[in-house]
């Protein structure tokens, strides 16, 4: 592994920040990444693209869930987003050049790119967000489920690490646009020779399979699996990939 990553998979990370919904302190917040922090987890975060092409920290396509908002966030405007506050705790809606800003290289900065599926694959947006990591002083990456993103991001801006999001892509709503073939190369990463992706990030629960296995032990790609939450993915996540995503306990703590 080079530096960078060696830096990304050293100490666990944080799903969507060291969120605690119970306490107020939710998902993709500043509240979540401040908590992340102060126990020196690593922090991975979703970005979806506003109207206006910026990123946005939130996971969802809507804001209905977590937001005192409606409707879908591609089809507003960043300067509209960010006034809004979530339906719980003191945060607001921020952006990537936000969490950049507040983390600072304190902690390595795990990016998700959430995907449209469109055959463009958003490209403006990609390139947007490639520059803004390029550009950002700490170690950081990013990865989406969706191959056409990489291999743009790969094309524009090849040094920024980037890996790919998958599991075992089964049959189901997740997955409906997609044929068995489709599914068989998104489930063993076989688009692996036009993205060339720096790490593989993999289902838990579907550990081990072949693909994932095979570049790891071949290609010394590695692998981190999300999301881990009791104590058998633990266990699968410590034998079958280099660092976990954890979510709803304290890894220097907690046995789950």
């Amino acid at each position: 592994m080079t530096p960078e990553l060696e830096a990304i998979f050293a100490r666990p990370i944080a799903h969507r920040g060291f969120h605690d919904a119970d306490n107020g302190i939710i998902e993709n917040t500043p509240s979540a990444v401040q908590r992340a922090i102060d126990r020196n987890f690593a922090i991975e975060v979703d970005i979806q693209e506003t109207a206006d092409g910026q990123a946005l920290v939130f996971h969802d396509y809507g804001l209905d869930r977590l937001a005192e908002g409606s409707g879908r966030i591609i089809e507003q405007t960043a300067s509209d987003l960010v006034q809004i506050h979530m339906k719980t705790g003191t945060d607001k809606l921020w952006l990537l050049a936000d969490l950049f800003e507040l983390v600072a290289g304190k902690v390595p900065l795990v990016i998700e790119i959430k995907s449209l599926m469109r055959r463009d694959a958003q490209g403006d947006f990609v390139r947007h967000v490639t520059e803004q990591v390029a550009a950002y002083r700490g170690p950081a990456c990013i990865k989406s489920f969706d191959p056409d993103m990489l291999s743009l991001a790969r094309a524009h801006r090849p040094s920024v690490l980037r890996g790919i999001v998958a599991d075992g892509a089964e049959t189901g709503p997740d997955y409906a646009r997609y044929g068995r073939v489709d599914r068989f190369i998104l489930r063993h990463i076989l688009h692996a020779p036009r993205t060339r992706p720096h790490f593989i990030s993999y289902g838990v629960k579907d550990l081990p399979k072949a693909g994932p296995s095979l570049m790891r032990s071949l290609f010394k790609v590695p692998l981190m699996c999300w999301t881990v939450r009791t104590r058998e993915q633990r266990e699968r996540a410590a034998r079958y990939a280099d660092q976990m995503v954890f979510e709803g306990f304290d890894p220097d703590k907690d046995t789950v």
